[in-house]
């Protein structure tokens, strides 16, 4: 599928605490590449799901390819795929990469898929299934030869890194024409954030819409940026001190929550 342009006007969520984004405005091109850029707590996953046709917006309008947000989630969900997100797309630590690819490619093939591809013989299916795990692997840059188990290899043992790639490579197994991807500098070196925004350029070159959630955006993207409005956002009322790892999650599941249950999901 082709990248999908996105635009933004007014663009806003908020929940029963406060705003978990507002004010949002974008026009991308398809093929661009969007950070969402900002701290944690800020409402960057939120509004990530919200561009994604995942949660319902309380002010302002998008557009997603052609589909307009609040009104028509569903049709913005049948383009866009998500990697990389904290209670939404998490690998299974106990499943191999092998598992999880087939998994996906199954699901993709029974639920994505047309009545008359449902139809097509086994073998074809098989091997549609497999070109569809290759072209994914590859654009995802995740060589599944060079894990130390190959496909038996368990996510427990996959680098940071890798789990990221294989994330994507998960996502881009349905061709989606907008992916949405999560925390992509989140406890990385620095070699493997710039190996991180190397891939998503790669996409977004390739020609897949790319919105990427980020501490701090690099300056070849499109950038929203969620720290103007962090001040009035629910979720600065974290705990100031302890491990700043798990504020950090403490910060995260607020915003989702606050978020989830705006849109009486939660």
């Amino acid at each position: 599928m082709d990248g999908v342009g996105v635009t933004a006007d007014g663009f806003g969520l908020r929940g029963p605490r406060g705003w978990a984004f507002r004010g949002i405005g974008v026009d991308a091109e398809p093929g661009s590449l969007i950070a969402i850029e900002g701290p944690s707590g800020s409402g960057r996953t939120s509004l990530l799901l919200a561009l994604t046709g995942r949660m319902k917006a309380t002010e302002g309008t998008a557009t997603v390819g052609g589909a307009g947000l609040p009104k028509r989630p569903a049709a913005v969900r049948r383009v866009a795929a998500l990697a990389h997100v904290t209670g939404v797309t998490d690998l299974d630590p106990a499943l191999t990469v092998g598992e999880h690819l087939r998994e996906r490619a199954l699901l993709q093939r029974r639920f994505g898929g047309s009545v008359r591809e449902l139809l097509r013989p086994r073998a074809e299916r098989a091997a549609e299934s497999g070109l569809r795990i290759s072209a994914a692997l590859d654009a995802a840059g995740l060589d599944r030869e060079a894990l130390p188990k190959g496909s038996r290899t368990a996510v427990r043992d996959l680098e940071r890194l890798e789990a990221l790639r294989l994330s994507v490579a998960l996502a881009l197994i349905g061709r989606p024409g907008l992916l949405g991807v999560d925390d992509v500098d989140l406890k990385l070196s620095g070699a493997e954030r710039e190996a991180a925004w190397a891939l998503l350029r790669s996409l977004a070159e390739a020609g897949t819409t790319v919105l990427a959630v980020c501490a701090e955006a690099p300056e070849d993207t499109v950038a929203l940026s969620t720290r103007v409005d962090a001040g009035t956002s629910a979720q600065e009322t974290g705990s100031k001190t302890g491990d700043a790892e798990t504020e950090q999650e403490t910060e995260r599941e607020e915003e989702m929550a606050d978020a989830l249950a705006a849109t009486g999901r939660a």
